[in-house]
């Protein structure tokens, strides 16, 4: 009987989404001043860019206190959804100059586009002309190529319908086509499945992403688009988000560590002795709960995530009062439940498992919860890695983001790239902090243990 119910509520979904695709087709989307804002998105197989103009979009629609109605669909049906006003706007990564029949907002990311092939990178554009190319039609991709095709007349490339970026660079990857185009975190965040992938050569035509309107847009949508824009580039949410999808591509830039140490100086010290009595609790070292609170807040004891995860440790509500903790923006009560949260999850790994790599497991939990740690170690054990040890699961945790994978195991979608970002950065926070203190350049003295009997804290060097 269940059984039927469910196939039952399938169905009624397909119908309901079928009559949703019928309606944006046939009629034009309602104003969007009475309170919803219709949005293209690439399509849905691209993972992690259709996710993180998601959260742009969302956050969009938030700021104008709309509901946002997103609506994926390929590049090449963006335009045309625009000028007849199917969809308000479209956040699909578009290259500002292209199409000329749009308009478009400011940048919101520039990307440099390079040439992959899987053998014998080419040296210049001469070396492409005997050499098959597939890039993605009407994409970032193909308006590069077609600038460059205005001064190389002999540049030729397939521009494919219904084909991702992954796609093409796993066809690269197996050999199947000598060589496609793609932007810099796009190769990237392919290198997490095919490593092999040969060098990228730059074409020196970077992309200017930005969010597509018609050409006769409300003015007061595009200039909202903008500010919004100014905005979140202004505070350094939009660094936030692209770090958040992108981040574990990239390591710690000068500026973030010119910051954190300038931060370790002034800030910390005031915070300190609490990070200590967390340690005396759990046997965790103080400087690596401190590099986690700072990756999590920058040590703001009131920072507010989108997702309304709050304090010192960022803990979501449900782990507050798993951890009994009544108020998340009290300084020294958000870092001791936060630390005994990560003690907890390190205590629920198997105990076969060596102790410096069950810490890096319990940060990636501590990110996006257990059941998806364990889902990436089941990953690495199909992959032939080894799934106690935290060097191979970082290679199969950017997987969970993908259907073919993620259909697979138990506890399904989930941003595995976000967690090895936040592994991979406390540990280096890490080491800066064990730096620092060596060379005596944080301000405050060490403080007492407020009374308390230490535990021998544990080390976790970076292997």
């Amino acid at each position: 009987m269940r059984k039927i119910f469910s196939l039952k509520i399938v169905a009624l979904f397909i119908i309901g989404a079928y009559l949703c695709t019928i309606y944006l087709v046939n009629f034009p989307a309602p104003d969007w001043h009475k309170g919803e804002l219709y949005v293209a998105l690439p399509p849905s197989d691209l993972d992690v860019d259709t996710e993180f103009e998601q959260e742009l979009a969302s956050l969009f629609a938030q700021r104008l206190q709309l509901k946002v109605k997103l609506v994926t669909m390929e590049y090449d049906q963006v335009a045309q959804a625009l000028m007849s006003h199917k969809v308000h706007m479209a956040a699909a990564g578009m290259r500002e100059i292209a199409p000329a029949s749009l308009r478009f907002s400011t940048s919101y990311q520039t990307l440099s586009e390079l040439v992959v092939c899987k053998d014998n990178p080419p040296k210049n554009i001469n070396d492409l002309n005997k050499r098959s190319i597939a890039v993605m039609a009407e994409s970032a991709q193909d308006y590069a190529l077609r600038a460059i095709a205005e001064q190389q007349a002999d540049l030729h490339w397939e521009s494919r319908h219904h084909q991702s970026a992954t796609a093409l660079l796993q066809e690269v990857d197996e050999g199947t086509l000598d060589c496609t185009v793609a932007n810099e975190e796009q190769i990237a965040t392919a290198r997490n499945f095919y490593p092999k992938l040969g060098e990228g050569f730059d074409l020196n035509t970077q992309s200017h992403l930005a969010w597509a309107f018609a050409k006769d847009v409300d003015s007061s949508l595009l200039n909202a688009a903008n500010d919004f824009f100014a905005t979140i580039k202004k505070d350094g949410n939009l660094n936030l988000i692209i770090d958040r999808y992108y981040g574990h591509n990239e390591r710690l830039e000068s500026v973030d560590a010119v910051a954190f140490v300038s931060k370790s100086r002034t800030v910390l010290p005031h915070y300190k002795r609490w990070f200590e009595e967390a340690a005396a609790l759990t046997g965790i070292e103080w400087q690596l709960l401190a590099a986690l609170a700072y990756q999590e807040s920058h040590w703001d004891p009131h920072a507010t995530s989108y997702t309304h995860v709050r304090g010192m440790m960022m803990l979501t509500d449900d782990t507050a009062d798993r951890m009994n903790l009544d108020d998340r923006l009290d300084a020294r009560n958000s870092i001791i439940a936060g630390a005994k949260y990560l003690q907890l999850l390190k205590e629920d790994l198997p105990r076969h498992i060596d102790d410096k790599e069950r810490i890096w497991m319990a940060l990636a939990a501590y990110n996006q919860g257990m059941g998806h740690l364990e889902d990436a170690r089941i990953l690495a054990a199909k992959s032939n890695l080894n799934p106690d040890i935290w060097s191979d699961v970082r290679k199969v945790m950017p997987l969970l983001s993908r259907p073919a994978y993620f259909e697979q195991v138990k506890h399904g979608h989930a941003r595995g790239g976000e967690a090895v970002v936040l592994v991979e950065t406390v540990r280096l926070y890490y080491d800066m902090l064990n730096r620092l203190e060596s060379e005596n350049l944080l301000s405050l003295p060490a403080s007492p243990y407020l009374g308390l009997q230490p535990l021998a804290p544990q080390s976790f060097n970076s292997p």
